[in-house]
Formats: structure tokens, sequence, C-alpha cells
């Protein structure tokens, strides 16, 4: 019984920490795309070809919204 109610314990804690991992991996991502649009002050992102800098940003914000969406759904 004892071993049952550890277990339980320990993968609680385990979902716990996979949904933080998976925020601040979401919000990391988001945040990456959101710099690359808007630190046009920032001479390493300024030196980078416009095209290039918008279509990384973009995937950088679509992949962080969906990776945001699944960690609030926890569809794992």
């Amino acid at each position: 019984m004892e071993h049952r109610m550890r277990d339980g314990r320990q993968e609680q804690g385990m979902a716990g920490a996979r949904v933080a991992f998976d925020l601040v991996r979401a919000v990391l991502i988001f945040l990456m795309g959101l710099v690359l649009i808007f630190g046009k002050k920032i001479p390493q992102i300024a030196e980078l070809d416009p095209l290039m800098r918008y279509l990384f940003a973009g995937l950088c914000l679509l992949y962080g919204s969906f990776r945001l969406y699944r960690s609030f759904k926890r569809d794992y």
C-alpha cells in the first residue's frame, strides 16, 4: 500500500515537472520569435536577412503557441 502511494506521489511530481518544463520551453520559443521580430536594435539580429529572420520568427511563434496549447491541454 505504501509503495503505491509513493508511486502515485512520484507520478504527480513528474507530471507537474513536465507541465512546468513544457511551459518554460513554450515561453522561451515564443519570446525568441518576438525578439527576432522586434529586436532590430540588437546588432546580431539586424545583420540577418529580413526574409529569413521573419520566416524563422513566424515558425518560432507558431511552434511556441502550439507548445503552450499542448501544455495547457496536457495532451501527451
